[in-house]
């Protein structure tokens, strides 16, 4: 082939040159006349261009000619089974069902606040006291009277067991100091609503009423506690995924905020769909032990809704469909040599993952698939398979 583009070459610029036989490149350029040296440039030019022209036509006429030159070239990919998981991404808040705002139980001036932003508290702590109203001189005075009816029960009661006294006495005497204590209880019981006490174990995250304020009975806001330990990240998920995302299902999390990732699970997936969107509600719990993680805090998930041990998968980009919406690709077979044919071969995906596909039938595992090339060749084509190293 070397040879035939090398006479040619040579015949052509002995045909561009023979009108000046005399002269040669050589005697022009030694004779340093400019102009001369010029013209014999353009000429030369314009005989180059022409070799170009007709030296791609050759080349063309030659690869139509040649077998050799009309097979395509490929590269290819062995089918190889793999764990396929495909995962649903979604995005959700950071929620505690501990974060409470406190409201008091009782109506009056806020005596004293033992407590301030950011200070741990334990359950059942004392927050801050309310101002009885008079309400403590009351239970005393209750309780006084509840003391007598109790020593007069106690000596009727002896006089009773010892066959004194009526029946009726002993009753009354009774009934009178079990309504007594029942009378002292009660107040007891809304003296204990002017303390204000924590109702789990947290951090007070704000104090929101002052000391000296008056306060209204389930009204006011007094403190917001938060516990930082029981977390986790509240989403929808579109009820076409109820009977994939279920209780235990792998979860990959991310808080792009904090550039923090971890592995967590599906602890609770609701039974209701919301009318309104058509989703339901999970909870995905999550480990927050350096307290890093906040309430509302944004998060990514991806959910695992799918799982296949043994997938075959194959790149998007190489599949094609036929006029009856069948896909397919095209594998090789009968190889020799890197040498063999284009089989096209009907498939059926399931889902995707990325640039990949999931191929469910029609491919096994060590088929060699069309990569580069795919839509170039034809249905029992020749084909030359590159080795890429």
């Amino acid at each position: 082939m070397k040879n035939i583009y090398s006479l040619v070459i040579v015949t052509l610029l002995l045909t561009s040159c023979g009108a000046d036989k005399k002269m040669s490149v050589e005697d022009i350029i030694a004779s340093g006349n400019l102009e001369q040296i010029r013209q014999k440039k353009t000429e030369l030019d314009v005989s180059a261009q022409e070799i170009s022209s007709q030296l791609q036509q050759l080349d063309s006429e030659i690869k139509k000619l040649d077998p050799q030159e009309r097979i395509p070239l490929i590269t290819t990919f062995a089918a190889k089974e793999a764990v396929f998981n495909h995962y649903v991404e979604l995005q959700g808040n950071v929620s505690t069902k501990k974060n409470l705002v406190i409201y008091p139980e009782y109506s009056g001036t806020l005596t004293r606040v033992y407590v301030k932003e950011g200070q741990k508290v334990s359950k059942g702590q004392i927050l801050a006291k309310i101002d009885d109203g008079g309400l403590g001189q009351q239970v005393a005075q209750l309780q006084i009277q509840a003391d007598l009816a109790k020593t007069t029960f106690e000596r009727q009661e002896r006089l009773w067991n010892q066959k004194i006294g009526s029946e009726i006495e002993y009753l009354q005497a009774k009934s009178t100091y079990e309504a007594q204590q029942r009378a002292v209880n009660q107040l007891q019981q809304q003296m204990a609503k002017t303390l204000v006490r924590a109702p789990f174990s947290g951090t007070i995250d704000d104090v929101i009423s002052e000391q000296g304020s008056v306060i209204a009975q389930g009204q006011s806001q007094l403190f917001r506690i938060v516990n930082l330990q029981d977390m986790y990240i509240e989403t929808d998920v579109p009820e076409r995924y109820i009977s994939n995302i279920t209780h235990g299902k792998d979860v990959q999390v991310e808080f792009p905020v904090l550039g923090k990732k971890m592995d967590a699970k599906v602890r609770q997936a609701g039974n209701f769909i919301n009318p309104a969107n058509r989703t339901f509600k999970i909870e995905v719990a999550v480990s927050n032990k350096d307290k890093s993680i906040k309430p509302n805090l944004t998060a990514k998930l991806k959910i695992n809704d799918y799982k296949n041990e043994k997938a075959i998968l194959i790149p998007q980009s190489i599949i094609s469909e036929n006029a009856e919406g069948q896909q397919y690709v095209y594998t090789v077979t009968d190889k020799v040599n890197n040498k063999g044919k284009a089989k096209r071969v009907i498939i059926e995906t399931g889902k995707t993952q990325g640039d990949y596909i999931e191929v469910l039938s029609g491919l096994a595992n060590g088929n060699e698939i069309i990569d580069e090339g795919a839509r170039s060749v034809k249905d029992g084509q020749e084909v030359k398979v590159l080795v890429v190293e």
